[in-house]
């Protein structure tokens, strides 16, 4: 019985030195040539495509995956599926994160992709009529952003302060009486046509074959402050291999195909 005791001992003393150990090793660390990670369709699809190509050429293999929504590529990211992501912007990411106390941070910016708005019917925001139905991204922060779009084409205006925390109720002017109608932002596009206009996300957009400097009815500055950008588990944020990833997007490659594919409708922001 002895014996026996002292081997219980040892097991459980091995277990606990074992846990002990994997705590101080930091989590869960990432491979130093092979990144996986994600993406939404279109634009920041065919952006990474090329940064996989200008990555090969210094010996880190990226896979990409490709999401169709804004939700699941932070959630995938925060659950280990992935390495890192690039869709979103930083109010994005900063809402999200608190909504659902998820420990991700950003590691560089990416690219631009400036708000329009589109129109199946009409080719000026100055066509818009008493009463009509306009789109908008359901989401926080793409929501604020539209309206800040809308105030911009002079359309609204919001209240003083409010910023990117903008809602449907804080239009504080609304001279034609416009209708808002607040849908998935993946859905607005293929709800065109029942809406006076809308504001689509360029990725989007462009995923639906619209051009957003040819089609767009109103487009924001290309300046925008609604900078894309890389993010990451906090606990990677300082693994070497980040590194390659951020040279090979920040590289003069990436910037020419960006340039020369999209024609203002993305903007490399570095």
């Amino acid at each position: 019985m002895k014996k026996i005791a002292v081997l219980c001992m040892s097991i459980l003393l091995l277990l606990v030195v074992t846990a002990c150990g994997g705590e101080q090793g930091g989590g869960q660390a990432l491979s130093e040539d092979k990144l996986k990670i994600g993406v939404t369709a279109g634009p920041h699809e065919e952006v990474l495509e090329k940064v996989k190509e200008v990555a090969q050429e210094d010996g880190l293999e990226i896979e990409i995956v490709v999401f169709n929504e804004y939700v699941m590529p932070n959630v995938a990211l925060a659950e280990g599926e992935l390495d890192a992501n690039s869709f979103q912007h930083k109010p994005y990411l900063d809402k999200f994160k608190e909504d659902r106390n998820l420990d991700l941070v950003e590691i560089a910016n990416t690219v631009n992709f400036p708000m329009g708005m589109y129109a199946s019917s009409i080719k000026d925001v100055s066509e818009l009529k008493e009463g009509d139905k306009v789109g908008l991204p359901n989401d926080p922060t793409n929501g604020a952003r539209a309206l800040i779009l809308f105030e911009q084409a002079g359309l609204i205006k919001l209240k003083e302060g409010v910023g990117v925390a903008a809602t449907v109720k804080d239009v504080e002017e609304n001279s034609l009486n416009l209708e808002f109608v607040e849908l998935e932002a993946s859905q607005i596009p293929r709800q065109l046509d029942e809406l006076a206009a809308a504001a689509i996300n360029t990725n989007f957009a462009v995923e639906h074959g619209l051009v957003p400097t040819e089609d767009s009815i109103f487009m924001e500055p290309s300046d925008s402050p609604w900078v894309n950008l890389l993010a990451v588990r906090t606990e990677n944020k300082d693994d070497p291999v980040l590194e390659k990833l951020i040279k090979a997007y920040h590289s003069d490659e990436v910037k020419q195909f960006i340039e020369e594919t999209f024609e203002g409708s993305v903007v490399a922001s570095w």
